[in-house]
């Protein structure tokens, strides 16, 4: 016989008095922390908890009793139910003061290294719009709200495209607008889903793993040019050719119209041939008249604008008087590796992904650069004492690694080589601080700035400067 499971209890009133790491709302009763989504510093709630532990638990609010004065009205319809903007309702001076304290905290908690003051978090000039590329699901059974489901609607036909609802892979919640991309983008999506609901074409199951329409992904640059990748679950030419064609005929602006066949158990296309329908198998992105081709599969900040902000800190942190020798570690396309070229002696970029390697060679060609190099490989294995030995000392090293941040050993190799300078690019503040004290025996931290990438998500990106200890 199976244990009955306790009931979870309402915490009528309660205050919520800040906002977590992790973008959710905070809120403290006896001891314990409460996390609450959507929730904003100062609301009085009644919020039910959804999952306890020995010291926090989970929650969500039922009722808000008292509005906090920072809330504001989410621009999006689906606010509170899409796991993308959980910031919203917050207002954004608010989101930039918070962002820089989780970089503060980090510093401080995690590295406990000596730093100067955190400057501002540099915000977006656009914090709406400001995305060059989404993606998107098909499903033949679209996630029904709460709302739907108790307004005794029948939904026959329950053909969507939007996002999965975070923590569930097989359901995905059909998107009206999203305000994150230029409006381009919900036409092409919106246009799409109505073209294959009209010819009774075969939304995927993401159980079944059949179906017809599986994903989408579009681009749309600074520069106005187009990138569309549609996904599909079958080989079936002729209903593909005409699904194109469809879609060429209604855009025109598209720059660069490619598929997928996707038969395999999992949505990635890294492992699979992209084929051109029409158009170039690029698009282009533009900085300080450098221009910067994207391949289907190539990596670009999804910020662009804020990009160009963001690569113009790191340019500066690192100094750069024209006769340095500088690594870029972790380079993706070479987008920085090439930005700093021009005022720079010699960059070297090393990368994981040999595809991207490619990506920034062609890039430093398509803008005349033959000052810089690039080696694909394992950091780790490819960044040795070794290597440094054979391609020379740097001055200044520019690294931006993903989420996890470094490996010990690059950080070893990296003390090794004592650059005068290193900048060092950050998504996760977390793992920053904890490579930037592994750091600090050689090195002092001597600026940082926070750029903010992602208005209304609690992400922030981070750039500190480090120089060589006399």
């Amino acid at each position: 016989m199976s244990r009955k499971r306790k009931e979870l209890p309402l915490l009528e009133n309660l205050a919520i008095t800040g906002v977590a790491a992790e973008g959710n709302a905070i809120a403290r009763v006896d001891q314990m922390v409460v996390f609450i989504p959507f929730g904003a510093p100062g609301d009085v709630a009644d919020v039910k908890i959804d999952r306890k532990k020995h010291s926090y638990a989970e929650g969500h609010i039922e009722r808000l009793v008292t509005p906090s004065e920072l809330r504001r009205e989410p621009r999006c319809p689906h606010f509170g139910v899409c796991g993308g903007c959980r910031w919203q309702h917050l207002p954004y001076e608010f989101q930039l003061q918070t962002k820089r304290q989780q970089v503060v905290d980090a510093l401080d908690r995690i590295g406990k290294v000596a730093h100067p003051e955190v400057r501002p978090t540099l915000g977006s000039e656009n914090i709406w719009a400001y995305r060059n590329k989404m993606e998107y699901t098909f499903s033949n059974k679209r996630w029904l709200t709460w709302e739907q489901m108790r307004s005794g609607e029948e939904f026959a036909d329950r053909s969507g495209a939007g996002f999965h609802i975070p923590g569930a892979f097989d359901k995905v919640l059909d998107i009206e607008a999203c305000h994150l991309q230029d409006d381009l983008g919900n036409r092409l999506r919106l246009h799409l889903k109505e073209y294959g609901i009209r010819h009774g074409l075969p939304f995927y199951d993401l159980r079944a793993q059949q179906g017809f329409l599986r994903t989408l992904m579009i681009r749309i640059l600074s520069t106005s040019e187009v990138m569309v990748v549609v996904s599909f679950g079958e080989d079936n030419p002729e209903a593909i050719q005409a699904t194109l064609d469809d879609l060429r005929q209604a855009f025109p602006e598209i720059t660069s119209l490619m598929y997928v066949i996707n038969t395999k158990l999992n949505d990635t296309i890294a492992d699979l041939p992209v084929r051109l329908h029409s158009g170039r198998e690029w698009v282009e992105e533009e900085m300080e008249g450098l221009r910067f081709r994207i391949g289907p599969k190539s990596f670009y900040q999804t910020n662009s604008r804020q990009a160009y902000e963001l690569y113009k800190v790191a340019r500066g942190f690192a100094g750069l008087t024209g006769n340095e020798f500088v690594y870029d570690l972790y380079t993706g396309t070479g987008t920085i590796a090439n930005f700093v070229a021009r005022k720079a002696r010699k960059v070297i970029g090393i990368e994981y992904v040999a595809d991207a390697i490619e990506d920034a060679k062609v890039n430093s060609r398509v803008n005349g650069l033959d000052n810089t190099e690039f080696y694909a490989g394992d950091m780790k294995d490819v960044l040795t004492d070794e290597f440094i030995e054979a391609h020379g000392r740097p001055d200044v090293m520019i690294v931006d690694p993903p989420r996890a941040g470094m490996h010990a050993d690059v950080v070893k190799v990296i003390l090794n080589a004592r650059p005068e300078r290193i900048v060092y690019v950050s998504c996760n503040p977390a793992t920053q601080a904890r490579d930037l004290a592994l750091l600090a025996e050689a090195y002092d931290i001597t600026a940082v700035q926070p750029v903010d990438m992602f208005p209304h998500t609690h992400h922030v990106e981070n750039v500190v400067r480090l120089e060589r200890k006399a």
